[in-house]
């Protein structure tokens, strides 16, 4: 069932929004969601001077769909934060697991005003960095979605096209594997 749209709501709608009256092509994604999306990846194993190439796939698949005629996705935020898991996961499996460690933890130890700091903030961003990358790809993906991403588990079962329980069961397996890792470290 296709949505009938009034001229004026053609503007608002991410996949159409590209444009402006001059016809100079426009970033799909505002900059919340850019942000949102390297912040994906880059939770993913994606090292830092590849999350713009990310970021550059996303918008592409995003233009991609306009161009087959399809309709922007319903929740813009959440369709963003799955492809980057997907890419992110990509990645993940080219890269060697040496060289994706040594990345997450100069993302995590640069400053940030929402991380404390000190020693202890930084071992436990190291433990919970190679905890992630010990995690099997499909169990970091949920992960990253439900407490990152903060989207419901419903909406990561739809947008992965799995069964509700199979991202439940995947969210448990990896919080086990997580605190298991990081009590086993002594850092939770």
């Amino acid at each position: 069932m296709r949505i009938r749209r009034s001229p004026g709501a053609r503007a608002h709608d991410p996949l159409h929004a590209d444009r402006n009256l001059s016809g100079r092509e426009q970033d799909p994604l505002d900059a919340v969601q850019a942000d949102r999306v390297r912040a994906v990846l880059a939770l993913g194993g994606v090292p830092q001077g590849d999350l713009q190439d990310g970021l550059q796939q996303v918008r592409l698949k995003l233009l991609e769909r306009r161009a087959r005629g399809e309709e922007a996705p319903r929740d813009v935020g959440a369709w963003t934060a799955v492809v980057a898991s997907n890419i992110a996961a990509d990645w993940h499996r080219a890269r060697n697991r040496q060289e994706r460690v040594a990345t997450r933890l100069k993302l995590l130890n640069t400053r940030d005003a929402q991380v404390e700091s000190g020693q202890e903030s930084s071992l436990l961003a190291m433990a919970v960095a190679e905890g992630l990358d010990a995690l099997p790809d499909a169990q970091r993906q949920v992960l990253v979605l439900r407490y990152y991403a903060d989207l419901p588990v419903r909406r990561i079962a739809e947008l992965l096209g799995v069964p509700v329980g199979t991202v439940k069961s995947r969210l448990f397996a990896a919080a086990k594997i997580m605190r298991e890792r990081l009590q086993k470290e002594e850092v939770a």
